[in-house]
């Protein structure tokens, strides 16, 4: 009888290909509507693979999983998780073997709630035996996940995450706070190359070029990712995405006026090599910055604050200057817009305590620098609402814009000045964003600030002039503050009524102003006291743009008047949109535009933009030569629908109009 000793064979486990499960996984993460064949999976939540197998898998085969993320992964920094079959590892990350068909091999991983966010490469490490074999399973990126209750970003309500995440398109609200207009956005962040798009913002910041290891690793935070969005999408610091620019011409670029949404700016700015794009201002700055949020998955909504007040030495208090005559003086750069517009997005503020969670505002708009950046934000509207002046991220600024007094004072030739009238009630007017569902606008202005004229409200406005005289460590360019008296007396003037006027006035519109007409104004005056009073009443009127620098002077009128006791951006063009024919997926349609022009002369140089996500690729224009007084004109293209479940939008010179279902 013979023995022999033969010696163990090891085959190492050849692996024929890798099976995503793309459209399981897609639909469990809320990630179908991407337009990518990649793997685009939300964090806090399991994703399943498949291993169909060359070789059989040996008994004493050992699996370990390794997830890396960025130019230099480390465990130490959370951009690399190594993690054993059925054990957690220190990462949070996990994997589990799930039964398979033969020659297969199933498997569920689990990514933490708190994991970085960004493209990841997957490997698996087999041990057989005393051999040691590395396999590529290829990459997946990973997104925020507003579905997971343990994310920063959990939002409880499905239709609020339907409208903050994933709709396509939405209203921007514009004009005054009497004639308030909505224009549609295409925001498109499902669209091809957008998630890329949104990555590589990231890559290229200026914390990335300083040290990317430790930015990728923040990455987790949606408290820093939305900071450095909020820098990178001006392009003031970082040659970020879009350059703003709110005067003069715009021959060298688009006018601002004449985008639609976020898509074609995006893709410009990335095939461009990262050259800003030409131009852009408050509204163009958060449809960019939601897209983009909204791409990594983060809830987003655009907020348009009417009144809006920059407060540039941060005294909560806007001060207009003028002469005797009446006339404007520029002797501050405080300001007051028409309309100004930043984002909300929704996290928890670990930072702060859970006071502060909920809606955050961020403004990509350069108007004053934070910490060296033109950044702002986040900060949160509790924050706001409640003064806490004093609490990151540039919460004194925003509660300025939207809650500052507006101090009037006469400027005489001996330089001296007289505070004539104090308005609290005139900025931070009718905040507003769009509804969830629907296109209609939903005041938010309680979120802001307590009701205007309470005795809470100006408690708030005191506790926030205080807070900011004691602050010391705060900063921020161009602050001047008064140095000859006390802090005391300085809160004390900022919040004592002005002088009591003897006479009141206001401006009365008869009606609706149209473009190409005049326009019919009353001046309504009133005598507060009870002798008669003789007046000299001085009219100067400018043509101004929306953040109210005047362009040019219209007006200047002079009239005397004697007063007894105690007495006393508009759309051009009209038009019909009609689809002509069925919409089916995949099958293009014919569409047709019916626009009049209403006004009395012939409109030269017509141009119609038109743009709509899973419709038109990129932004659509139609050069249409002369539109002629109450002429009926009529303009047809071609559109592709390729997604078809979702209501589809498209925007045409800034009116919505429903595809379909």
């Amino acid at each position: 009888m013979f023995l022999i000793n033969l010696p163990c064979v090891f085959l190492a486990l050849k692996i024929a290909n890798v099976n995503w499960q793309s459209e399981l996984n897609k639909a469990a993460h809320h990630t179908s509507d991407y337009s990518s064949t990649e793997a685009i999976l939300r964090r806090g939540q399991p994703f399943t693979i498949t291993l169909h197998l060359q070789t059989m898998v040996q008994s004493g085969d050992n699996f370990t999983f390794i997830a890396s993320t960025g130019p230099s992964p480390a465990e130490s920094q959370r951009t690399k998780a190594v993690f054993n079959l059925s054990e957690e590892g220190a990462s949070g990350w996990s994997a589990t073997q799930e039964p398979s068909e033969p020659g297969c091999m199933n498997f569920t991983i689990f990514s933490p709630a708190n994991a970085v966010i960004g493209r990841y490469k997957l490997k698996l490490q087999i041990v057989s035996g005393n051999k040691v074999s590395s396999t590529l399973l290829g990459q997946f990126v990973l997104l925020f996940n507003p579905w997971c209750p343990n994310d920063d970003v959990y939002m409880a309500n499905e239709k609020e995450r339907q409208e903050y995440v994933l709709n396509d398109s939405g209203i921007i609200f514009q004009g005054l706070e009497k004639y308030i207009q909505q224009e549609a956005w295409n925001y498109g962040q499902f669209e091809e190359d957008i998630l890329d798009i949104s990555l590589a913002i990231l890559d290229r910041s200026l914390n990335h070029r300083q040290d990317p290891a430790a930015d990728v690793s923040n990455r987790n935070n949606p408290i820093y990712v939305s900071r450095v969005i909020s820098a990178m999408v001006n392009s003031n610091d970082e040659k970020g995405v879009v350059e703003g620019k709110w005067n003069g011409k715009y021959c060298s670029g688009t006018n601002p006026l004449q985008w639609s949404g976020s898509v074609t700016i995006l893709r410009k700015w990335y095939r461009g090599r990262y050259k800003p794009v030409r131009y852009g201002q408050c509204w163009v700055f958060a449809g960019v910055m939601c897209t983009v949020l909204r791409s990594l998955g983060i809830p987003t909504r655009v907020i348009t604050n009417f009144n809006s007040a920059h407060d540039r030495n941060i005294n909560l208090s806007i001060d207009k200057y003028v002469d005797i005559s009446g006339k404007t003086l520029h002797l501050t750069e405080d300001s007051v817009w028409n309309f100004h517009v930043w984002n909300e997005s929704w996290f928890i503020r670990r930072d702060l305590g859970s006071f502060y969670d909920g809606w955050q505002v961020l403004d990509a708009t350069p108007q004053e620098r934070s910490k060296g950046i033109y950044q702002c934000g986040p900060a949160s509207t509790r924050a706001i609402k409640e003064g806490h002046v004093n609490l990151d991220y540039d919460s004194s600024f925003l509660f300025a814009a939207v809650n500052a007094d507006y101090v009037t004072w006469i400027h005489y030739s001996n330089k001296r000045k007289e505070r004539i009238y104090s308005d609290t009630r005139k900025i931070g007017k009718f905040i507003s964003t769009k509804a969830v569902g629907t296109n209609s606008r939903v005041d938010i202005t309680a979120n802001y600030k307590y009701p205007e004229g309470s005795l809470k409200e100006r408690q708030v406005y005191k506790k926030a002039l205080k807070l900011l005289a004691v602050r010391s460590t705060w900063k921020r360019t161009k602050i001047t503050r008064r140095r000859r008296r006390s802090s005391v007396a300085w809160r004390q003037n900022m919040t004592q009524p002005a002088q009591k006027p003897s006479i009141s006035g206001k401006l009365i519109l008869d009606a609706s102003p149209v473009i190409g007409q005049d326009i019919l104004l009353t001046l309504a005056l009133r005598n507060l006291t009870s002798d008669f009073n003789n007046i000299k009443v001085k009219l100067r009127a400018s043509a101004i743009l929306y953040t109210r620098k005047p362009k040019a002077e219209i007006l200047q009128l002079s009239r005397s008047v004697k007063l007894g006791s105690e007495e006393g951006n508009l759309n051009l063009f009209t038009e019909i949109l009609r689809v002509l024919g069925p919409t089916v997926v995949h099958k293009a349609v014919d569409v047709q535009v019916t626009f009049t022009n209403p006004l009395s002369e012939v409109v030269t140089g017509c141009v119609l933009r038109a743009e709509g996500s899973g419709l038109i690729k990129d932004q659509l224009r139609i050069k249409y030569v002369n539109a002629i007084w109450l002429i009926t004109h009529s303009l047809w293209w071609e559109i592709w629908n390729r997604i078809g479940f979702f209501k589809r939008i498209l925007s045409t010179s800034g009116l919505l109009f429903c595809l379909g279902e």
